[in-house]
C-alpha cells in the first residue's frame, strides 16, 4: 500500500494518491489531470476511483477530465448531485482498492454532501482518514459556504459538531488525519501549517475537538470571526458541479505568444485585463500602464480569485520567460479559463517597441521613519484586519486588500498614500489596483511591516476607528 500527499502551496491544498496491488485512487485532484496519470503509469497502476470529499469552493477539480482519460469512477458522498456521471455513495459504503478498503463516512457540516474517507489497510486496521474540509489540522471547515433556503451557518455548524463526534472522534487515536487544506486557505480560520497529524493529537490540540464541548459552544466558536468568503468560491462550486473542461483546451487558447501590437490591441480595444505576474520589484521598476500585479511566486491563484470578480474576464499577461504555461495552469485552477495569451518577449519587447511604461515609487522602512519625524503621512496598512489588530503603526489606517473594491471610495485621489503589508507582495498588488483606477500618488514601503518593525516608528496593538477621510 502506498499513500502520497500531493500538496500545492499556492492553494494550500492537499490531493492524495493511494495505491494497492496495481490499483490507484485519487482524492480531491487539482485541475490538471496529466500528473496523476503519469504517476500511475510510472507505478504501473490503473486509476480506479476518483474520490471527491465535497464540491470544492476554492479550486476547480480536474475529476471529470481525469475520469474521461482513465475510465475511473467519480465518487461523492450522500446527497451529491452533479451534471455528469458520478457514484453517489451511501454512508458506510466500502470500496475495494487492491487489498485495502476505503470506507465512506458521511460527515455533513462544511457542506451537506461532505464525506470523509476512511482507509482500512490489508490487515483490517483503520489506518487514515482523508477528511476534506470537515477536519483540518488545528481547525474545522467553515460552515457558512453551503447556506441555502432556510439552512443557516448555525445549522451547518450543528451538523458539523455531530459529524465530528459521531463519525471521526470515535476512531482510534493513531489514525492519521489527511485534510484537504492547510494554513493559508480561506476554507478555515485557524489552520496549522502542518499537513497531517494523528487524530489523538488533534483531540488534544484542536479547539473544535475538545472534550465536554457542548454543541452550543461549538457553534459559537466555529462561526465566530468568519470573514466573508472570496467572491469566486460560489462560481468554483458551480463549475465543480457542472464539470469543467480539461486543461488541455485551456492551454491551447491561453498559452499563446502575442506580439506587442496584438497585445496592445487586446488591452485597449477588446477589454482584456493585463495581468503582470513577475516579481514585485520588477513590476515596480517598469510595467505596462494600468496592468494589475499579482505575482506568480506569491499566493497567486487565491488573490486572482479574490480580486478579479468575473471568471469569464479575458486575461492577457506578462510573465518571466519559461513560466507562461504555469501562469495559465494556475489561473485555471480557480476557474479563470479565458486567458488569451502572453506578451512575447515580455516588458523588454514592450519597451523596445517604444511603448510607454509606468513605475511604482518605493522607499525603505528607514526612509519612512525619517519622513514621519517631520511630516504627517497617510500610511495605509493593507494586511488583514486580524494582522492589523495584532500590531500596527500608530498613525496607519487599515485598508485590507481583500476588500479594496468595496472600500475604494475611502481613498482620496488628491492625497498621497504610503502602502505596506507584511512583506511587500500585497502592497504592490494594492498599488497596481490604485494606479489602474487613477490613484497615482502611491509609494510602496519595501519589506513591509517586517522591515518597519526594525525601525523606531511607534506601533500599537490598539485598534483605533480612524477613517481615511478626516
Amino acid at each position: 500500500m502506498k499513500i502520497e500527499q500531493i500538496y500545492t502551496g499556492c492553494l494550500a491544498q492537499g490531493a492524495y494518491y493511494i495505491e494497492s496491488e496495481g490499483e490507484a485512487a485519487i482524492i480531491d485532484p487539482l485541475r490538471e489531470s496529466q500528473p496523476y496519470i503519469d504517476k500511475a503509469k510510472k507505478e504501473d497502476a490503473q486509476i480506479k476511483y476518483i474520490f471527491e470529499t465535497h464540491f470544492h469552493a476554492d479550486f476547480v477539480s480536474g475529476h471529470v477530465d481525469l475520469a474521461a482519460k482513465t475510465g475511473a469512477t467519480i465518487i461523492y458522498g450522500p446527497g451529491a448531485k452533479a451534471e455528469y456521471d458520478i457514484h453517489e455513495a451511501e454512508d458506510g459504503e466500502v470500496f475495494q482498492l487492491g487489498n485495502v478498503q476505503i470506507k465512506v463516512l458521511h460527515t455533513p457540516g462544511h457542506t451537506m454532501e461532505s464525506a470523509t474517507y476512511l482507509l482500512i489497510d490489508e490487515n483490517g486496521k483503520e489506518q487514515a482518514i482523508f477528511s476534506g474540509d470537515t477536519l483540518f489540522i488545528g481547525d474545522v471547515g467553515r460552515p457558512d459556504l453551503a447556506q441555502k433556503g432556510t439552512l443557516t451557518k448555525n445549522d451547518l455548524a450543528g451538523y458539523l459538531y455531530d459529524s465530528l463526534r459521531s463519525k471521526i472522534m470515535t476512531l482510534p487515536d493513531d489514525v492519521i488525519v489527511y485534510p484537504a487544506h492547510g494554513a493559508g486557505s480561506a476554507c478555515g480560520k485557524n489552520m496549522s501549517s502542518e499537513t497531517n497529524d494523528t487524530l489523538g493529537r488533534q483531540k488534544k490540540t484542536n479547539y473544535a475537538l475538545r472534550a465536554n464541548m457542548t454543541k452550543e459552544e461549538f457553534i459559537q466558536e466555529v462561526t465566530e470571526g468568519l470573514l466573508p468568503p472570496p467572491q469566486y468560491f460560489a462560481q468554483n462550486v458551480a463549475m465543480n458541479k457542472s464539470g469543467a473542461i480539461g486543461l488541455d483546451k485551456i492551454l491551447e487558447k491561453g498559452n499563446i505568444p502575442l506580439d506587442v501590437d496584438t497585445f496592445e490591441a487586446m488591452a485597449n480595444h477588446e477589454g482584456a485585463l493585463v495581468l503582470d505576474t513577475r516579481s514585485p520589484q520588477a513590476f515596480a521598476q517598469d510595467h505596462i500602464p494600468n496592468a494589475i500585479f499579482i505575482g506568480i511566486d506569491g499566493s497567486f491563484a487565491p488573490w486572482v480569485g479574490a480580486l478579479i470578480p468575473d471568471l469569464q474576464q479575458p486575461i492577457i499577461f506578462v510573465a518571466d520567460p519559461g513560466r507562461e504555461e504555469e501562469v495559465v495552469t494556475r489561473l485555471s485552477r480557480v476557474g479563470y479559463d479565458n486567458t488569451l495569451g502572453y506578451l512575447k518577449g515580455g516588458i523588454d519587447a514592450w519597451k523596445a517597441a517604444g511603448r510607454e511604461t509606468d513605475q511604482v515609487t518605493s522607499i525603505s522602512a528607514d526612509q519612512l521613519a525619517e519622513k514621519l519625524k517631520s511630516e504627517k503621512l497617510n500610511v495605509l496598512d493593507v494586511r488583514k484586519p486580524t494582522e492589523y489588530d495584532a500590531e500596527h503603526l500608530e498613525k496607519a489606517v487599515n485598508l485590507p486588500l481583500d476588500f479594496i473594491s468595496e472600500n475604494m471610495d475611502e481613498v482620496d485621489q488628491q492625497e498621497h498614500y504610503y502602502l505596506h503589508c507584511a512583506g511587500g507582495y500585497r502592497s504592490m498588488i494594492t498599488a497596481s489596483i490604485l494606479k489602474s483606477r487613477g490613484y497615482h500618488q502611491v509609494t510602496d514601503i519595501a519589506g513591509g511591516f517586517k522591515a518597519i518593525k526594525e525601525t523606531d516608528i511607534p506601533r500599537t496593538d490598539y485598534v483605533c476607528p480612524t477613517a481615511l477621510k478626516q
